[in-house]
């Protein structure tokens, strides 16, 4: 992996050499302007030159969406972070960023010196590095310090955890869902926004309206209300989300495939009855061209009284591009997302058409094939448990309080 990922920072760093003849400009003037603030919060500036090294730093980190656009998004929080930690008397050592810089380089099997190299290959000094790692531990330590106190994880928490996690108990939850789309780059940055508002919800009925008004899931016209569903058949990704969550709470949102989903504990039952976990599962996506048009959903209705098994499908797709039928068995995490939370509510041989692909554009008909268990399951520490659960509230009170901050900040963008 180590190579690879070497290679992939070469090729990278060719390319940033070619588009931009380096960090440095060649003449005074680019460089003067380079170190022009772009951005003011509170008292601090953010310079032209600060926007690019982490643009070209979440591009080489292969970071989600546009890269200048997070990039001035996470420099503006980090601004208001350090803030924060600033007023709290709040200072961090040399040694802890440098431990940081290990830890986070040792996430691509390299040690600090080997990514700082690779960076630097890449036009991205070691300083940006530096200054990335020091914002994110500085904010780590500040909530741990802030908001631990306030979190505590029950022996039911822990009881109900490892006995859901592996198969020692039947857990079905009652969640009540939002998912917002994100059809293009300029869309992200304003529905990530919209998303942290709503986790701030104070009440079912609050997040029940905004479900109503901006949630694309078929769910919205009840305010976002899902059935129960089965702990063991959520994707294991928001098992683990879900499993944090007491009833009344919501999760922070969640990436899915071309947006972002957000979910409202309202109940949460526990029976003797084991369900098991499950090692594959097997399914079939048919793609509808025009996405949610009527054309489009005639069409999935069409097919849906013809088909009673996954088999049926390969008729339905006679004569037509190979592409349009995929069937396959896979292991749960390796599903995306917003179709893993499709199957979960579907039992074999039931189908959907509520997943869309290509911005929209084509429409999405899931069939579950079948669910093959698990027959060995490895049984989680206590201590690793406890810390997941307390990790995940800690996180929660977090980003309220990042929302608060930024809300009390003054930001004058240029």
């Amino acid at each position: 992996m180590i190579s690879t990922l070497r290679r992939t920072f070469a090729a990278l760093a060719l390319a940033a050499t070619a588009a931009t003849g380096l960090a440095w400009p060649a003449d005074t003037a680019r460089a003067q302007n380079l170190f022009v603030p772009v951005v003011h919060v509170n008292d601090q500036a953010i310079t032209r030159y600060e926007l690019q090294q982490r643009g070209r730093m979440l591009t080489l980190f292969r970071a989600p969406g546009d890269p200048q656009r997070l990039a001035r998004k996470q420099l503006i929080e980090e601004r208001i972070k350090l803030d924060a930690a600033r007023a709290n008397g709040l200072v961090i050592e040399d040694d802890m960023i440098r431990a940081g810089m290990e830890e986070f380089a040792g996430r691509a099997n390299m040690n600090a010196e080997e990514l700082i190299k690779a960076l630097a290959g890449a036009g991205v000094s070691e300083e940006s590095f530096r200054e990335f790692v020091r914002a994110g531990i500085t904010w780590r330590e500040l909530t741990r310090a802030r908001f631990a106190p306030r979190v505590s994880v029950s022996e039911d928490d822990l009881e109900r955890a490892a006995r859901a996690l592996t198969g020692g108990a039947a857990v079905r939850v009652l969640l009540s869902e939002i998912i917002l789309p994100i059809r293009s780059p300029e869309e992200a940055e304003a529905q990530q926004t919209l998303a942290a508002r709503i986790a701030q919800s104070e009440s079912e009925a609050e997040f029940a309206a905004a479900a109503r008004r901006h949630s694309a899931a078929p769910s919205a016209g009840r305010g976002g209300r899902m059935n129960w569903v089965a702990l063991s058949d959520l994707p294991a990704s928001l098992r683990q989300i879900v499993l944090a969550l007491a009833p009344g709470e919501i999760s922070d949102p969640l990436p899915i495939d071309a947006g972002l989903a957000l979910f409202y504990m309202r109940d949460i039952e526990e029976t003797s009855v084991s369900t098991p976990e499950f090692s594959a599962i097997e399914y079939a996506a048919y793609y509808i061209p025009g996405g949610r048009s009527e054309a489009a959903l005639q069409r999935a209705a069409q097919v849906r009284a013809s088909v009673d098994t996954c088999d049926d499908l390969y008729g339905v797709a006679y004569g037509q591009p190979p592409e349009v039928l995929e069937r396959g068995s896979r292991a749960p995490e390796e599903i995306p997302e917003d179709i893993a939370l499709e199957l979960a509510r579907l039992d074999p041989g039931e189908t959907s058409a509520n997943v869309t692909r290509s911005n929209g554009d084509t429409l999405v008909f899931l069939m579950l094939c079948g669910r093959s268990p698990k027959l060995d399951g490895e049984q989680p520490s206590v201590e690793d448990l406890s810390n997941f659960i307390r990790n995940q509230r800690i996180e929660s009170f977090a980003n309220g309080y990042l929302e608060q901050l930024r809300a009390e900040a003054r930001i004058v963008e240029k």
